[in-house]
């Protein structure tokens, strides 16, 4: 009677343990983060009306908007084989890992021992003075114990492996759009710089014409040597921007190449004469501020930092508890020719409870915890405003530079006709050398400005899509992975 006594008073203690409250705050997005201003989530500012910018929603494959499919092939080889997506695949396949092992910590714990000895035992432990024989020993057990979770420790740690590894899947998102970006950013350099080059050097042609026109005139004496002298100093000013240009196209390619996980001079077949830069076709869609916010990989990794940090803070408070486990054992020990008989046998059951009584460094983990949660939300708001700031500045950048290559294409289409009056006016006798030497400057100025304002544009484009997050999803539209890393779902903390 008084053995099932206490077994029951056992059983009411651990039922009321195990009724325990799991400690620290339940993850909730703070009211007061950024992310939920009403301004933060509505359309960007001076966007509606803009030329060359819609309000619709940014596709996945932004890529795919400018209909190159050289371009397409490129950001699927470097998306197949870019080395900073394979690690950040295998950084992520490790953060679910640590998932699974919080996810099970904890629990039922199975053990089992086995030994064999030939030992002879000390005498006077055992109060004998005589030399004890040699004997041949055996033990062999199994062990079971569970631990409780009363106060939601293991709880709170899953929670944080779970967000730290939903992060590392929007670091792998991250990673992904800004390969694409910097694909598509030095295919479209490459292009540019074959486009300048065949600038620069239809100048210099033109300018050499002119030199020797000019020297032609200068020996049957109806110009003069300076005249000769100055158009030949053109044609060394123009043939000195080729270099510059050449350097630029290579750096492009050679970026390319290790963007596509290649090494210097491995290009697909045709990026290194191309000379058209692929165009979009429509205005450049841009969405708005909530879409954004919900796209940006970066945004999202920083809100899951925020979760594990808030879960870190129940991790801290319940270390201030105590731990509860049950175990139990059976196994025998004793001499090998009498192993198993009743004598050698053993076995034993109980709880066990450990608690290091908390100490002022106990309650300064958990101040350093919430400390880090505030950190966290600190950071998160950055993070959002950051966001919205580059794209707006993106947006203005970018409609801006679009004014400008207007202004610039009329310019260089009133010095083209300016250059060729001049140039038969000259030719005739009718003005002199310099003006028409001045006019071909200026017309080879403006070609170059055209030229530079057209490879601004398409980098503006893509710094904008890069802004806008866009190219982290397959076309099905589920985020992509490096590798094949099993992306087990963490559930957001209730």
């Amino acid at each position: 009677m008084k053995a099932l006594l206490r077994h029951g008073l056992l059983g009411l203690a651990l039922g009321a343990l195990a009724a325990c409250k799991t400690v620290g705050p339940d993850y909730r997005l703070p009211a007061n983060a950024a992310i939920n201003r009403p301004a933060a989530q509505g359309d960007f500012v001076d966007a509606a009306g803009r030329r060359g910018i819609d309000l619709a929603p940014v596709p996945g494959d932004w890529w795919k908007l400018y209909d190159d499919p050289l371009l397409d092939q490129l950001v699927r080889q470097a998306l197949a084989s870019n080395a900073d997506l394979r690690a950040a695949g295998a950084n992520l396949g490790k953060a679910y890992a640590l998932y699974e092992e919080a996810q099970h910590a904890g629990g039922f714990t199975y053990g089992a021992s086995a030994s064999l000895d030939r030992a002879q035992l000390s005498g006077e432990s055992y109060l004998q003075l005589h030399k004890l024989p040699v004997y041949n020993l055996g033990d062999a057990g199994l062990s079971v114990s569970y631990e409780f979770d009363l106060f939601g420790k293991l709880k709170r740690a899953a929670e944080a492996a779970g967000a730290d590894a939903q992060a590392s899947q929007a670091a792998v998102d991250l990673a992904r759009i800004a390969v694409v970006a910097r694909v598509a950013g030095t295919y479209m350099e490459t292009c540019h710089a074959n486009r300048e080059i065949a600038v620069a050097g239809h100048s210099v042609a033109l300018q050499q014409r002119s030199a020797e026109v000019a020297q032609r005139l200068y020996e049957a004496g109806r110009g003069t040597v300076t005249d000769a002298t100055r158009a030949r100093a053109q044609v060394d000013l123009l043939e000195a921007s080729l270099p510059p240009l050449r350097a630029r196209k290579k750096a492009a390619e050679y970026e390319l190449a290790a963007l596509l996980g290649q090494t210097p001079g491995q290009l697909p077949a045709g990026v290194d004469a191309c000379g058209e830069a692929p165009a979009l076709a429509r205005p450049l869609p841009v969405g708005n501020g909530m879409a954004l916010l919900q796209r940006r990989p970066d945004v999202r990794q920083a809100e899951r930092e925020l979760a594990a940090a808030t879960a870190r803070i129940g991790v801290a408070v319940a270390e201030l508890y105590p731990d509860v486990q049950i175990g139990a054992g059976a196994g025998a020990s004793g001499l090998l020719e009498d192993f198993g008989n009743a004598a050698t046998r053993r076995w034993s059951i109980g709880p066990l409870i450990a608690w290091t009584f908390p100490s002022r460094s106990a309650h300064a983990r958990v101040a350093a915890a919430r400390a880090g949660a505030d950190a966290a939300l600190a950071h998160f708001d950055s993070v959002v405003l950051n966001a919205l700031r580059e794209t707006q500045t993106a947006l203005e950048t970018y409609a801006q530079d679009l004014d400008r290559q207007d202004d610039l294409r009329r310019a260089r289409d009133e010095a083209r006709d300016a250059a060729g009056q001049n140039r038969t006016l000259y030719r005739g006798g009718r003005t002199p050398y310099l003006a028409s030497l001045d006019a071909d400057r200026t017309l080879a100025a403006a070609e170059a400005q055209l030229a530079d304002a057209d490879s601004q544009i398409s980098i503006d484009q893509v710094r904008l899509f890069l802004a806008l997050g866009g190219g982290w999803k397959n076309q099905d539209g589920k985020a992509a992975t490096a590798t094949g890393a099993n992306a087990a779902t963490a559930s957001h903390a209730d």
